[in-house]
């Protein structure tokens, strides 16, 4: 099938139509679809998802969300790949991006990146949380929705769909009821402005470049409180001690930030659960136990 999409990206009609393909090499670590580099022999380099055509829709919020980002992110420190296009083609469906030269070393510039991000968005954004059409985490649900308040657009647009889907597992959301107003009740009452946030920020979805400067990618943007990226680079590891001093120095920490982590990453928390099961399940019950005895 992949050799045939191929073809159909360059054909006469087809978006990527004149161009010839040199060669055509798999790129390990996506979960979902395929991922390729495709080399050309005019010397372009291209990165290629592909997948069936139920793929389009998550190509295309993907695609929205990078352009969002790459559009609030400043260049000279933070690289977002900003989407060639995603298209539907007949054996399948595609999304085209730049082609990344990774590389290795400090993540102050990634740090740095993020966070001015986050601050310049906040000044220009709606003053709303949320998002403008139903999205994917991996490949989980996110519905669309908007409200003034942060607590309402968290626990409404994030976490009890999640819990919707926990009830596969043995959660009961009508058990959770009162957990779920106390820490609608918590996050209303910080004084928090929404930022664009990648929204799906472990070490999988962000790197370094050869030229030194930090990137993202993958992302399940929206408009939130810009410490849920920050406490996702905590819950599974791979970002330096010069990654967070640089964010601070921008993005300096809120009172009682480190409270809120382990509220913010439930969100993943669940989704890995609803997806994957296993040990994820016990980690949702157990963070569960502990917001409760701190907010009820």
């Amino acid at each position: 099938m992949n050799d045939l999409l191929f073809r159909e990206m360059v054909s006469a009609n087809g978006p990527l139509s004149g161009r010839e393909i040199a060669t055509i090499s798999p790129v390990g670590g996506g979960c979902i679809h395929q991922a390729f580099c495709l080399d050309f022999t005019c010397g372009d380099r291209l990165f290629v998802k592909a997948g069936t055509a139920s793929a389009l829709a998550m190509f295309e919020v993907e695609s929205e969300g990078l352009e969002a980002l790459h559009r609030h992110a400043d260049a000279r420190v933070l690289a977002v790949p900003r989407p060639i296009g995603s298209w539907l083609l007949p054996s399948g469906s595609v999304l085209v991006l730049p082609w990344l030269k990774l590389g290795s070393g400090d993540q102050e510039a990634l740090g740095r990146g993020l966070a001015l991000m986050h601050r310049d968005s906040m000044e220009s954004s709606s003053g709303c949380f949320g998002w403008h059409r139903d999205g994917f985490i991996g490949s989980g649900h996110q519905p669309a929705g908007w409200s003034e308040r942060w607590g309402e657009a968290f626990v409404d647009y994030r976490l009890r769909p999640q819990l919707k889907g926990a009830s596969r597992w043995g959660l009961n959301p009508d058990d959770l009821k009162p957990l779920l107003d106390a820490i609608t009740t918590h996050l209303d009452r910080l004084e928090v402005s929404p930022s664009l946030v990648h929204g799906d920020l472990w070490g999988g979805n962000a790197g370094l470049l050869s030229d030194g400067r930090g990137t993202i990618y993958d992302p399940a943007a929206w408009w939130a409180d810009a410490e849920v990226d920050v406490a996702m680079t905590q819950l599974f590891g791979g970002f330096t001690s010069s990654f967070y001093d640089a964010y601070f120095a921008v993005m300096p920490k809120r009172s009682k930030a480190e409270q809120r982590v382990e509220l913010y990453n439930l969100y993943h928390l669940l989704n890995h659960a609803n997806l994957f099961g296993g040990s994820y399940e016990r980690q949702c019950r157990d963070t569960m136990k502990s917001l409760a005895r701190q907010l009820l």
